[in-house]
């Protein structure tokens, strides 16, 4: 396999390969994962968090849309906070961003793998999700109009098939169920659950990532973020709220599927429409685990390519034009990950990458409104300063509370990234850098 270091990402997504990737990315979290929500807070205590946690989506996509559309380079994240904060602010949101997308493919892989197994019970679990990792590898190693294409189609699948559930369960919704035991553990469980309300929305930003790829990113970026979040918000609650209603939630909070196991309640386990949607909801968790995949295929690929990863990383196929060693690379730390953590311990990481993100994200609009006034910003936020305001503060509410219910897991995210910083100015590649970057500033 040839590679060229100089070959550039092909330009040929529009907005509708977008708002599919942008769902896409995301769509699992409304099949899986959220009902560990209620395990720590009860039906209307995740309600409450999840509302909270909408109204920051919300607000952040808005906000992180002027980013995209002003800078719009695979990078993403660490390409604004670099520039906003030198290479200190890039370290800590391309670590952030990368731990958010090489952690959420595996918990994808165990729903993936624990659907298979409800469905066909000699398979197992970690069996299937290492299978889907070479499977899509290899897919996305075929190009990124290809890819889009994929993710094109199993999305358009994947929210036809919860419009299905919704409209199968909605009928049997009861409002006394959903109250049953409301919020047993008061308001530290509504607290508790935003890590679990936060994997409704994660990675929607991903879409950051493949912003050197779309054919004019000032007009489409925007349109595919603001289709895409909005999409996901009309899901996220519809599926939530029904399926909350249909049983006690005690009985859901604790599985990999809950929704085929709901239909199971409402029509039979052995009904064939059952198991029709536990074969069909692997669509779902096929679009967010390729769309993962392409995320952090480019996180990587930026990260090499400015020198905080070794350098071969940031090769790009002479004859697909994929980054196909960063592709390798991720793929591998996945399937580690997949060895060592459970799924609610893999959400909780992603989120707490995330939340670290988004919140370093936030500062860096500021920061360049002040610093760059004159930067050309194709989507400018509405309400600013409010909306990436409201942002950036249940940003922060949700990492106290993340770190708060998670102390060890957060040791070892804020360890890594103690570890990555002495390494890097060890190595003084943060000269490198700045170095560039005053470069940069010279030639403006």
């Amino acid at each position: 396999m040839s590679s060229d270091q100089n070959a550039a990402l092909k330009k040929v997504l529009k907005p509708i390969h977008l708002w599919a990737i942008a769902v896409g990315l995301v769509i699992s979290g409304e099949y899986f994962g959220w009902n560990y929500g209620w395990g720590v807070s009860g039906t209307v205590g995740f309600l409450i968090a999840t509302l909270v946690v909408t109204l920051m989506y919300v607000t952040f996509i808005f906000s992180f849309t002027e980013l995209t559309t002003s800078i719009p380079q695979a990078g993403g994240p660490f390409s604004y906070s670099q520039r906003a904060f030198g290479w200190l602010g890039g370290l800590v949101a391309g670590y952030a961003t990368l731990v958010e997308f090489l952690v959420t493919p595996p918990a994808i892989a165990f729903a993936l793998g624990s659907y298979t197994h409800f469905l066909y019970p000699s398979l197992e679990v970690l069996d299937v999700a290492f299978a889907c990792y070479v499977i899509f590898i290899l897919i996305n190693l075929l190009g990124i109009k290809e890819s889009a294409m994929f993710s094109l189609v199993v999305t358009l699948l994947a929210v036809g098939e919860l419009l299905i559930y919704i409209g199968i369960v909605a009928p049997h919704f009861s409002y006394e169920t959903f109250v049953t035991e409301p919020m047993p553990f008061g308001w530290p469980g509504v607290f508790a659950a935003l890590p679990f309300a936060i994997w409704f929305y994660l990675a929607i930003e991903g879409v950051a990532m493949v912003a050197e790829e779309v054919e004019d990113p000032k007009r489409t970026i925007s349109r595919g973020y603001i289709y895409g979040i909005l999409t996901l918000v009309v899901l996220a609650l519809s599926v939530m709220i029904f399926t909350g209603g249909v049983a006690h939630w005690r009985l859901l909070s604790e599985i990999d599927y809950p929704l085929p196991a709901a239909l199971g309640i409402v029509l039979g386990r052995d009904s064939a429409l059952t198991q029709l949607f536990a074969s069909l909801g692997l669509f779902g968790l096929i679009a967010s685990f390729h769309g993962t995949i392409i995320g952090y295929s480019r996180q990587i690929f930026a990260l090499a390519r400015a020198g905080l990863l070794p350098s071969f990383l940031g090769n790009v196929n002479a004859r697909f034009q994929t980054p196909h060693w960063a592709l390798i690379a991720g793929g591998l730390a996945g399937c580690v990950a997949l060895k060592l953590g459970t799924t609610d311990q893999v959400i909780i990481l992603a989120a707490l990458g995330a939340v670290v993100m988004y919140i370093i994200s936030m500062a860096a609009l500021f920061a360049l409104r002040r610093k760059e006034p004159g930067l050309e910003r194709p989507f400018t936020v509405p309400a600013y300063p409010y909306f990436p305001l409201i942002a950036l503060v249940l940003s922060i509410v949700c990492l106290i509370a993340i770190v708060y219910y998670n102390v060890l897991l957060s040791l070892w995210f804020f360890a890594g990234l103690i570890l990555v910083t002495i390494l890097y100015m060890a190595t003084g590649r943060h000269k490198v850098v700045e170095n560039s970057m005053a470069g940069t500033e010279h030639l403006k």
